[in-house]
């Protein structure tokens, strides 16, 4: 799938009005289900932003979704530059689960800081040997990778239940989860490191990953708008007749932006595994990977909209959780509408408000004489 920009708009508009229209947008129409559903759309919206941000706890909660979701976000984004469209991100991040089991197991008798490279390195060979099949599909036999990508989510699905229930699976148990990782290998949490400020936080799963999906985002700015590499997205982006004029051999960069796409997205499991659940479980990713889609678009591909746009999903997550307390009336599937309809809006971007918003820029310009 080819990604194209037809209209050019000041930055500000294209990054910021753009989103936090659609954003306004969805919210208005989730106010007006909230509304016939018998509750007040304004105490709902408070009570959501005060089980998100409200405590020390929540806001953990929040940035530890985030963090999931910045790095599926990135996964979409690096291969929506490259014109192609990887919904695979959540069978990346499923497979990339036995990478960091691995070699967490292979090191067992060493420390987090010492583990940690190597299960990043495991977790990404897995993750984007993964996206890589999917690359060279497209870029050798004409299989479109939005199709594949899909399959290969159900493939991922299926491998991890045979490895759980057959090969993985704990010793004297018939839940389907792995053992435990040896303690030393659990990543430092953010709320013990807050512990010496005098700021108590006591459930907060948050942990240096943050930090790494942050990294991470640089790492994007720097591939995309720094390098020949981004150079050679933004040409293929332009399509492959251009590509070719240019000397830039388009199946090698497909199968290139494919395998960057699940390494972006195989570092879920080092949050999760290493940063959390400490085990490999059943549907540990919570479908990070298709939200990453939603966060992709709401960010305009871009590492800092990717950020806020993930801590927006982020306190979704975490403030769904509070309705179900404080509104009985109201389930969390209230935050799958809200969740829904941002994902709508923002991916009719281009539909919406681009349009008009081109025409009054050309009008202002017009009234200018420019």
């Amino acid at each position: 799938m080819r990604i194209h920009h037809k209209i050019d708009l000041p930055g500000w508009m294209e990054y910021l009005l753009i989103p936090l229209l659609n954003l306004l947008l969805a919210f208005l129409l989730t106010s007006i289900v909230v509304f016939y559903a018998g509750e007040n759309p304004f105490d709902v919206f408070a009570s959501l932003f005060q089980g998100a941000l409200g405590t020390v706890d929540g806001t953990g909660y929040t940035l530890y979704y985030a963090t999931n979701f910045i790095f599926t976000g990135l996964a979409v984004a690096i291969a929506f530059h490259g014109g192609l469209f990887n919904i695979g991100g959540e069978g990346q991040a499923y497979i990339a689960g036995v990478g960091v089991l691995l070699a967490c197991f292979w090191l067992d008798q060493f420390s987090w800081w010492v583990v940690l490279p190597a299960a990043m390195l495991s977790a990404a060979v897995f993750g984007g040997l993964w996206a890589f099949i999917p690359g060279w599909l497209q870029a050798k036999r004409g299989s479109h990778v939005v199709i594949t990508t899909i399959m290969f989510n159900y493939l991922a699905a299926a491998l991890i239940n045979y490895l759980l229930v057959d090969v993985l699976i704990a010793p004297n148990q018939q839940s389907p989860q792995s053992q435990a990782i040896a303690s030393d290998q659990h990543l430092p949490l953010l709320r013990d490191m807050l512990g010496f400020f005098g700021v108590e936080s006591r459930f907060s799963p948050l942990n240096i990953s943050f930090f790494l999906a942050l990294f991470a985002c640089f790492v994007f700015w720097l591939l995309v708008w720094k390098s020949k590499f981004g150079y050679e997205l933004r040409v293929i982006e332009q399509g492959e007749k251009v590509a070719k004029y240019a000397g830039i051999p388009p199946a090698r960069l497909v199968m290139t932006v494919m395998v960057i796409s699940g390494i972006f997205a195989s570092m879920v499991a080092i949050n999760v595994i290493m940063g959390e659940q400490h085990r490999l479980i059943i549907e540990y990713t919570n479908g990070a990977g298709f939200v990453g889609i939603a966060v992709a678009l709401m960010g305009r591909n871009h590492p800092v909209g990717i950020i806020a746009a993930a801590i927006l999903f982020g306190a979704l997550y975490q403030g769904g959780s509070e309705l179900a307390f404080d509104f009985p009336g109201l389930s969390r599937d209230m935050i799958v509408v809200i969740q829904g309809l941002v994902v709508l809006f923002c991916g009719a971007m281009e539909n919406i408000f681009k349009p008009s918003l081109a025409r009054l820029v050309i009008y202002l310009r017009r009234q200018k004489g420019v």
